[in-house]
Formats: C-alpha cells, structure tokens, sequence
C-alpha cells in the first residue's frame, strides 16, 4: 500500500488569512499580477455567502533545513495553488490592494445589498446610493460596531426592519468563518510528483512548470533576499517588453528602486527592441544553466531548498550558497554590455527580426554559451563564432524541441568537460555531415509551412550575405524583412491553382521569395516561362518592365543569391516538381557554405 503523500484539512478562511499575514503561509506571487476579473472576486464572495465549496488551497512544506549550529528549522509552507483565491479574498474582505495587469496597485471594492442580499462590484453610482454598502471590508474588519452601524442603515432606509439588516449583516459578517479546504504536500516530495498531483487535483487551471515552483521557492525565502530576487526576474521581463514600466516601478516600489537589481535593468528604459523578450522561465533557464553548470530546474528548486545531493540532507549552507550563485546569474543576463552584445551577434548571423526566432530555447542556450565563453574570458571573434555557429546548428536540428531541460543538462556538461571547440565539432559531425546537407536538409525544405526554421535560416543566409530582394536592384533582403516585406511565389499562386494544384503544393517553402510587392504586382500570373524571358530581354533593350535590373550579369547575380534554376525561363507548370527539387538543393547548398562561414 502507497505511503499518502499529503493531508488534507479544513481551515477557517480568517485563520489562512492570518497564516499568510504572518508569513506562516508564504504566498509566492509566481502568477502575477492578479489576473482574476472584479466581478470574479464578487462570485467568489457571492459563493461564500450562500454556503458553496470554492475548492481547495494547494501547499508544499519547504524541507526541514539544517541550520549552521547544528539545530533544524522546520520548512515555511509555499502557496503553490490558490493564489489568486487567497488574493480575491484579501482584496474584499480585508481590504488589501493588489497589483493589476498593468502592475498598479488598486483596491477592488465589493459592494452589497443587504436588502436585496446581493454583491456588485463597488462603482460611483453604489456608493451614492443609501441601500448599498460600498465595502465589505468595513463590515467584517474586527473594529466594526454592528449596532451602530444598523441603526444608521436603517435610518437611512425607511421601512427595513433592524432585525433583518442585523441578521443579514451577522450572516455576512460570518463567511470568514467558513470551512476551506487546504492541502498540504509532503516536503520530500519531488517537483514531478507534486507537478502530477497538481494536474489530477486542478485540472481547471494552468499547469505549473518547474519554473514557477522555482520561484515559489525564490519569493518565499526572505532570508537570502528571495522576494526582491524574484521580483527582479518578473520586472525584468516586463521591462523587456514595456518600458514604460520603469516608472511605475519607481513610483511604486520604492524598496526596489534602492536595490542593485534596479540599477542593473534601467538601461531597460529606453530599449524598444523586440527580438529576444524573455519569459521568467527564460531568464531562470539562462541564470541557473550558465552559473550552476546544470539545466533542468528542478535541481535549482532542491539547491534553493538547500538540498545536499551527496547527503540527501538539506542543509541552510547550501541554499545560502545556492541564492548568492543564482542572484550572480541573474545579474549577468541583465547586464546591458552582455545582453546587447548576445543579440548583435545573433543579428550579425542573419536573424534580424523576432519573426525569423522560432524557437526561444535555442535562443536560450545561445545566451548560455555567450555568457559561459565569456567567464572563460575567450577571445571576442571566438566568441561571436561559437555563439553563431550554435544558435544555427541547433535551430536546423531543432536541438531544444523537445525534452529542453534534459538537453540543456546534458549539452552545459558536455561543454564544460570537453570545451565548446571539441564539443561543437563533435555535434557537428555526427548531425551536419555530409549527408545532412545533400539529403536531410532538402527534405526538410519540402514543407509549405513559412515559418519552417528552415526557411528562417535561409533567409538569415540571404541577409548574411547581403542578398538583394528578388529583382531588386538595390533593396536588399534585410530590408524587406525589416519592413515586414512580402513573401511571394516564383511560380505565380493564382497560375498553379489555375492549372489544378492544391494549396500545399502551390505553398511550398521552394516556391517562396523575398519580394517588393510592386514587382510582385506586374508579373502576376504569368508562368515564368513568359516572365523570366521577358526579364531576359529586359536586360537585352534596357527597358525595364520588372523590377530595375537591366543589366544580364546583374540579373544573373540575382538568381544565384536566390537559388534559381538556370534554366527558368523555359518551365511551366510541368516542370514544377523538378523546379522545387532542384531549388531546394540549391538552398540548401547556400545554408551549408553560410553555416560554414559562420
């Protein structure tokens, strides 16, 4: 028979809440700001007061540490689920402010009828009006007098009867003392097991990550600084994306501000750039992996709780330790010099544009092998090669697609035993052989799907080597993507679909170029063998009817940074499927001598 893993016990809503104001319960913020709506807090008070079940609180104790004298500590408990429950009920009966989505602090006032007994969500025209109480936490506060307050209500409202507004008010008074059910998970419990009762328990909310219990276990602990540490990971991130934020976060949280944290992110400010804006769980990832030499984050919520993993004791040195090494990582991703330098690289191999980043783990461990090549004070142009060569051998074998935390473990350990040279070179040969660029890559190529990885690395090798739009003479490719230019079809759209092909075969990534739309506009359907002669001739009488090249040298120069056929000119729609197999060795031929340059 299973050993039961948890206890489950009914508590009164006032006890909790004195829990958490005592620090008993720690509630770690790892889903703000509140997100749940004014008049979703009204149901939850409205549910209480008819006597309904409103579900159960999740907590995790934090593992009995062993302090440095010897003695033990017996763990605080984390609010891991029923954050925003426990908030709502702050915010209305106690009268707490709470941060909203735009990260001010606002009351959420809820109003009620006791003749009527009914809830609203307070606004101007209830508080003017008599019958209404615009505030509940006024009535269930311990100062409130009741029967003075009665008399006055009813004074105001002629014809209610004291006896009713008393009971009514009593039974309002009284949902404090209602039943709330919390369970509580073992603390020797792993994040999996507690990630697995959490699923079955609430299948209703959002599935917690290994990188929120992290930081439950970040914002709880007070002694090593753990709320401003976390805090500067949520405001970071939000910075990344609003800059605006700074001055809220000045005006509002004037401890923050005083903080190295502060200092270190308000080059944030003034930064407008979206191609690498990271998640919580990004930055986490990015800090533990590069300063722990470990990627999966569980291991960061065991050194955090101070877990010896020779011992398999948990032990107050260790978590001390692990909280100063975590705030050194996160201190370096924030650093302006570095993470502005990170992304000039990542632009410098052709990926300009968030569009063109799809996937934000591969971006993740080029940060971490940045900031890891830059502790082994290596050359600048070393550095800059490796980080390249990384971020685009694993977007092309989509390293970071699946199992991330595992990979990251394993690739983190592999560099920092054999060395980033050594290691690369061995992924290099065993995944970008020969046989990867003659056979596998084109395949890859035979998808419909834009947005393909590897269409986004062709297009990084077109603007790494400066290629000009399709019959452009002077805009270049970058250009056009960085001003959301158009992609369109060699082989017209609406002339393959005349001719009976289906959207996935008319769609194909072998189909797509980089082009001003202008031009787009004059060849419409044309098959290229009429178009593609006429650019010919163009060349031939200098008048330009396409684009502006009129020189055939120039146009020839065109094709070739656009992996076309030489002889276009003479296909029609029967010589489609040769034209997209012949292309796509001929792109990926241009990504294999890109990649080799890197």
């Amino acid at each position: 028979m299973a050993i039961q893993q948890y206890s489950v016990n009914q508590h009164p809503i006032q006890t909790l809440l004195a829990w958490i104001e005592s620090g008993e319960i720690a509630i770690p913020e790892i889903q703000r700001p509140f997100v749940w709506s004014a008049t979703k807090v009204r149901d939850l008070i409205d549910s209480l007061y008819q006597g309904y079940p409103v579900g159960y609180l999740i907590s995790w104790r934090n593992p009995t540490v062993k302090l440095k004298d010897g003695t033990t500590s017996e763990g605080k408990r984390i609010l891991i689920d029923g954050q925003q429950r426990v908030t709502a009920l702050m915010a209305a009966l106690m009268g707490r402010e709470i941060v909203n989505k735009d990260y001010k602090r606002v009351r959420i006032k809820i109003a009620f009828n006791p003749i009527e007994q009914k809830f609203e969500v307070a606004n101007p025209a209830i508080e003017k009006n008599k019958a209404w109480i615009p505030d509940i936490a006024k009535i269930v506060s311990p100062t409130f007098k009741m029967f003075e307050f009665v008399k006055q209500y009813t004074e105001k409202n002629p014809g209610i009867s004291e006896n009713e507004i008393f009971t009514t008010i009593e039974s309002l008074r009284v949902i404090a003392n209602n039943q709330i059910g919390l369970i509580e998970l073992n603390s020797d419990l792993d994040i999996d097991t507690v990630t697995e009762i959490f699923i079955r328990i609430n299948s209703q909310g959002a599935v917690l990550s290994q990188a929120d219990f992290a930081m439950s276990k970040i914002a709880a602990n007070e002694t090593y600084g753990g709320n401003n540490l976390r805090k500067s990971i949520d405001y970071f991130c939000h910075l990344a994306v609003a800059p605006e934020f700074y001055w809220q976060i000045k005006d509002l949280d004037a401890e923050f501000v005083d903080t190295d944290y502060f200092k270190a992110m308000r080059w944030l400010k003034n930064e407008t750039d979206d191609l690498y804006d990271p998640s919580y769980t990004d930055m986490l990832r990015v800090a533990f992996t590069s300063e722990f030499k470990r990627g999966k984050l569980e291991d960061l919520v065991a050194l955090l709780s101070g877990r010896n993993f020779e011992t398999r004791e948990f032990e107050e040195e260790i978590a001390e330790a692990s909280f100063t090494r975590l705030r050194k990582g996160i201190m370096r991703f924030m650093s302006e010099h570095d993470f502005k330098r990170f992304l000039m690289i990542i632009r410098s191999a052709g990926f300009i544009s968030h569009t063109m980043i799809r996937s934000q783990n591969a971006l993740n461990f080029a940060y971490i092998v940045y900031l890891t090549l830059r502790t082994q004070k290596l050359d600048t142009n070393l550095i800059e090669s490796y980080v390249r060569r990384w971020y685009v051998m694993s977007v092309l074998t989509k390293r970071y697609s699946s199992s991330p935390e595992s990979s990251f473990d394993y690739d983190i350990k592999r560099i920092d035993s054999l060395g980033i040279d050594a290691y690369l070179r061995d992924i290099e040969s065993a995944e970008l052989s020969e046989a990867f660029w003659r056979a596998a890559l084109p395949q890859q190529l035979n998808t419909s799907v834009s947005s393909s990885p590897y269409f986004n690395v062709y297009l990084a090798s077109q603007v790494y080597g400066n290629d000009k739009g399709f019959l452009s003479k002077d805009i270049t490719v970058a250009a056009l993507i960085a001003h959301r230019g158009d992609i369109h079809h060699l082989f017209p759209r609406n002339y393959l679909r005349k001719n009976g092909l289906t959207r996935g075969r008319y769609n194909q990534i072998a189909n797509y170029v980089m082009m001003q739309s202008e031009i787009n506009i004059k060849v419409g359907d044309e098959e290229p063998a009429i178009y593609f002669s006429e650019l010919i001739e163009q060349c031939q009488t200098g008048e330009s009817r396409y684009g502006a090249i009129t020189n055939i040298n120039e146009l020839k120069d065109n094709f070739r940074e656009h992996c076309i056929p030489d002889d276009i000119e003479r296909m029609t729609v029967k010589d489609y499927d040769n034209f997209l197999h012949r292309r796509r060795e001929l792109m990926a031929n241009k990504i294999s001598r890109y990649y080799s340059r890197l």
